[in-house]
């Protein structure tokens, strides 16, 4: 068996492939019946874990929009580089 490899697609699920087990938050095991599954960021999907698609319908987003020439992002708030994160 391969080792796991979860890759996230832009705007949507992650994918994970290889070999891996999947469990709830209680620990128990989640059925699945191929090697590669995609699971839900949006949070929206009707089959959590699970992605059906329904990201695109939401619009979601999984970087957040680009800060103005000031550096505030369109809510107002001050924005970080992800390269501030790369130390912690």
């Amino acid at each position: 068996m391969h080792a796991a490899e979860i890759v996230a697609c832009v705007d949507g699920p992650l994918l994970v492939r290889g070999d891996f087990e999947l469990v709830s938050s209680t620990g128990e095991p989640v059925d699945r019946t191929r090697r590669t599954v995609a699971l839900c960021r949006c949070g929206a999907s009707a089959i959590k874990p699970f992605c059906d698609g329904t990201h695109k319908l939401v619009g979601y987003r999984s970087e957040p929009p680009p800060p103005d020439a000031e550096g505030e992002s369109p809510d107002g708030s001050r924005s970080r580089s992800n390269d501030a994160f790369a130390g912690a």
